[in-house]
């Protein structure tokens, strides 16, 4: 099969999660389905660029933030389907399959399902929580991925250079209708959750996110998620 993906990560010193990240990526390897992975680096001062470069990915420099290290990945893409993954998530190994099943579905983004790397049973609650906003509102978080083909990408406009929820905007874009959510991990850290109690994360995001649906600026609910 012809490799038909560019993976797009972006980075800010992670440079003890991208291992793991670029490692689950190997199955898409052996399938022959991948072009390219691009880390996009928003000024790393820790090993990250050094890491990725031995990975053998294709490394560019950024200003940081999420929304515009992805933008800029986007736009440097060779391939004609984009997976956007962050650094802390990793695939579960059967990821390929489910990818190349939407080959043939041109018009439908796709994202996966959300698990934690933790064994504590909130971690449990959230993802069932998670599960249930999506399937509800069709909104999964950045944690989730996108594999979305360029066409589509472009018509909606892609993503925004904002500092917070160019997740949430662009999967609103994209609709419920045109969004699939595959049978597939995205194993995310918990790193935040565990830092700072899973049931307190949870609810602030919930609160920022109805900020965000209800017009707030980014800018302003940035300064609170940070």
């Amino acid at each position: 099969m012809s490799a038909k993906i560019s993976i797009i990560i972006p980075t800010l010193n992670a440079q003890d999660c991208l291992p793991s990240c670029l490692n689950a990526l190997t199955p898409g390897l052996s399938a022959g389905i991948i072009r390219e992975v691009i880390v996009v680096d928003g000024g790393s001062s820790d090993k990250t660029v050094a890491a990725a470069g031995l990975a053998g990915c294709r490394v560019i420099s950024s200003r940081p933030g999420r929304g515009t290290q992805l933008k800029c990945g986007a736009a440097n893409a060779k391939a004609d389907w984009l997976l956007f993954l962050h650094a802390d998530t990793a695939l579960s190994s059967d990821w390929p399959n489910a990818i190349i099943q939407q080959f043939d579905r041109p018009e439908t983004a796709a994202a996966f399902k959300l698990k934690f790397d933790s064994e504590n049973r909130h971690a449990r609650w959230l993802e069932r929580r998670v599960a249930q906003r999506v399937k509800l509102l069709g909104l999964p978080y950045g944690d989730q991925g996108l594999f979305i083909h360029r066409d589509l990408y472009n018509e909606i406009g892609g993503y925004e250079d904002v500092p917070l929820m160019e997740d949430v905007s662009i999967v609103r874009r994209i609709g419920k209708k045109r969004l699939d959510i595959l049978n597939v991990d995205a194993i995310t850290s918990a790193a935040k959750y565990e830092r700072d109690g899973w049931r307190n994360r949870a609810w602030r995001n919930s609160f920022l996110l109805t900020r965000y649906l209800l017009g707030a600026d980014p800018a302003r609910l940035a300064k609170v998620y940070n």
